[in-house]
């Protein structure tokens, strides 16, 4: 399992500078992070500002 963003997510973009695989896009108004290429590192869950990122 991966790492999600939930409906919180407030689009502002600091989660995907972090990510160390490039898992985290922009899809419409919110991010996303792809399930596949998520290695569960966490590296996003500590820059997220309103906690909108849910641990597998």
């Amino acid at each position: 399992m991966a790492y999600t963003i939930n409906a919180e997510c407030i689009n502002c973009g600091a989660c995907e500078p972090v990510c160390p695989v490039e898992a985290i896009s922009e899809q419409g108004d919110a991010r996303v992070i792809n399930a596949e290429t998520c290695i569960d590192c966490g590296a996003c869950v500590d820059t997220c500002p309103v906690d909108a990122i849910d641990a597998p």
